[in-house]
C-alpha cells in the first residue's frame, strides 16, 4: 500500500505527528508498499525557516526515510518521485485547476465576505446557541453579479457547497462506521484570497493525484472527513481508506504542549534518548499487542 506522512514547517516535529509518522511507515513496509513524505506549507503565516530540514533530519535519525517525495541527501533537500513537485506551494495551480472545476459544477462557490462581517455572523450565532457556520449569503448571490466582481479584482474565496439534506457515511479503519449529517456541516473554504488552498482541497487533490490507499491521520480531524468525502465525491474520484488514530494527551486529558514538558522529538534526541527507545515507546502509546511483550525491534 501507498502511504503518506505530509507535515507542516511550522517547527520542530511532534512526537505524535512521529507516532503517524511511524504508522505510515510500518504499514508501507508491511505490505511491501511505499512511505510517501509530502510538505504541506500552505499556511504561510505560520511557516518556520529550518522546518523542513529538521523534519527531514529527525525523521532520518529514527530511520523513516521516505520512499518517495521530499527527502534529505548529503545535508540537501530534495525531491524524487514521478508525482512531484511534492511540496504544495509549487503545486498552486493544480489547486487553482480543480477549484475552478468545482464552480464550474455547482459544487462550489465564491465568497465575498470580509472578516469583520464573519467575526460579527460567527458572535451572533454563539449568542444564540447556535453552532457557528457560514450563513451562505454568497451561495444566494447570482453567478453575473459574482462574476463581474471577480473581474473587478474584488477578493474572495471559494467555498464548497454542502448538501444539506445529505448523510455522509464511511467505514474508518480504526472507528469503524461513522455517519455526518450534512446539516451540520460548514461549507468549508477551499480555497483563499492569496491563491493558496486550505488543507481539505490540498489533501483530496495531492492524495488522488499521488496514488494514496490509506490515509492514517489524527482523529482532530474525524470531522472534516465527510468534507473530504464530499470532495472526492464531486471530482469523481475513488476516496482512499482512512485510519483516524487517537492523539497523545497529557496525564489529565489535555493535549501535548510545552509548558507540560518534552513535545518534540528533537528534545528527546538532545537528552540522549536512542531512536530506538524513543520509537519503541511510541509504538506502545495507544496500541499494544495483547502480550507483555514490551521491546521490538
Amino acid at each position: 500500500m501507498r502511504t503518506r506522512f505530509p507535515p507542516s514547517p511550522t517547527g520542530f516535529l511532534h512526537v505524535g505527528s512521529l507516532r503517524t509518522a511511524l504508522y505510515c511507515y510500518l504499514v508501507a513496509r508491511q505490505t511491501k508498499g511505499s512511505f510517501l513524505l509530502r510538505i504541506e506549507d500552505t499556511d504561510r503565516e505560520r511557516l518556520v525557516e529550518g522546518a523542513i530540514e529538521n523534519i527531514l533530519r529527525t525523521l532520518h535519525w529514527v530511520g523513516l526515510d521516505p520512499d518517495e517525495g521530499v527527502m534529505i541527501k548529503n545535508g540537501v533537500v530534495t525531491q524524487e518521485g514521478s508525482r512531484g513537485p511534492y511540496i504544495q506551494s509549487k503545486r498552486l495551480p493544480l489547486y487553482q485547476k480543480y477549484a475552478k472545476q468545482l464552480v464550474e459544477a455547482g459544487k462550489a462557490y465564491p465568497c465575498f465576505c470580509s472578516s469583520q462581517r464573519l467575526d460579527q455572523m460567527r458572535k451572533e450565532q454563539q449568542e444564540a446557541k447556535q453552532a457557528p457556520m457560514y450563513d451562505r449569503k454568497c451561495l444566494a448571490m447570482p453567478k453575473e453579479e459574482s462574476a463581474r466582481r471577480i473581474t473587478a479584482g474584488e477578493r474572495h474565496v471559494i467555498r464548497m457547497e454542502i448538501p444539506r439534506s445529505t448523510t455522509v457515511t464511511f467505514t474508518d479503519d480504526i472507528r469503524g462506521e461513522l455517519s455526518f449529517e450534512g446539516k451540520t456541516i460548514d461549507d468549508q473554504v477551499l480555497l483563499k484570497s492569496d491563491g493558496f488552498p486550505t488543507y481539505h482541497l490540498a489533501h483530496v487533490v495531492d492524495d488522488h493525484l499521488m496514488d494514496t490507499d490509506i490515509v492514517i491521520r489524527g482523529e482532530e480531524w474525524l470531522s472534516s472527513l465527510p468534507k473530504h468525502l464530499l470532495l472526492f465525491e464531486y471530482l469523481g474520484w475513488k476516496a482512499p481508506r482512512y485510519a483516524h488514530v487517537p492523539l497523545l494527551l497529557n496525564p489529565d486529558r489535555s493535549k501535548l504542549s510545552k509548558r507540560q514538558g518534552d513535545v518534540a522529538a528533537e528534545d528527546y534526541k538532545e537528552k540522549g534518548y536512542l531512536p530506538e527507545a524513543l520509537l519503541n515507546f511510541l509504538a506502545l502509546l495507544g496500541w499494544n499487542p495483547g502480550t507483555v511483550e514490551e521491546i521490538f525491534s
